[in-house]
């Protein structure tokens, strides 16, 4: 079974929104470009180069794909030392981190006791400790409650700004048409849409009318 055929795109600085269906090929996609699944032809490459031939790449690239794999017993902060001393990082970026995404006053908790959207923001504190220019999110927004939502929204904005590339791939798409600069859409493991999100809107579409006549478009032509 083919998870992706022939996709090709590129992201610059700002947030691109990575979208489609369920079973479109996005995470697979994300993942290769992590190194994480192998492509059976092409490349996925991250500042030019394999994520595998980065020299130091948790300092070129942060990612969350899922919010797990923590250790229940261990808190927040000495997850995160853990992964400083692994990845070579100075200490002191941890409680930068985690003061950035909100859990300063938590990090001496054990993470067992976190909620799903406590452990998504100490995801997200792990992606931020290299400092890095790119950020690879999949579903960032899960389990975040409404003032989470505006929250992660003005941090991704606020990244943004700083110069980095992020690409957020969510299934809240009135959340993404409030926070990203450029849309990615897939379906089926093809590309459906690359390129600014004002593209989509200046048709009169909102995103979610466009997501929904460019995906339906692939199925109803593989009847």
């Amino acid at each position: 079974m083919t998870a992706v055929q022939d996709l090709s795109f590129a992201v610059g600085p700002g947030v691109t929104g990575f979208l489609g269906p369920n079973g479109a090929g996005k995470t697979t996609t994300l993942r290769m470009l992590l190194g994480l699944v192998r492509p059976t032809s092409g490349t996925a490459t991250v500042d030019g180069r394999p994520y595998a031939e980065l020299a130091h790449p948790r300092r070129v690239v942060g990612a969350l794909l899922e919010a797990s794999g923590f250790h229940p017993g261990r808190t927040a902060r000495q997850h995160l030392l853990i992964q400083a001393q692994l990845a070579g990082l100075p200490a002191a970026r941890v409680d930068t981190v985690l003061d950035e995404v909100g859990l300063g006053a938590d990090a001496g908790r054990r993470v067992g006791g976190y909620s799903l959207g406590m452990r998504q923001r100490l995801g997200l504190a792990s992606a931020l400790l290299g400092d890095p220019a790119v950020l690879i999110l999949d579903e960032p927004g899960n389990g975040l409650d409404p003032a989470g939502m505006a929250w992660l929204r003005s941090l991704l904005r606020d990244l943004a700004g700083q110069g980095r590339t992020i690409v957020v791939s969510s299934h809240v798409l009135a959340e993404v048409a409030q926070t990203v600069d450029r849309v990615v859409i897939v379906n089926g493991g093809v590309l459906r849409f690359a390129g600014p999100l004002a593209e989509l809107s200046g048709a009169g579409d909102s995103l979610e009318a466009a997501f929904l006549r460019l995906t339906a478009e692939l199925e109803g032509s593989a009847r």
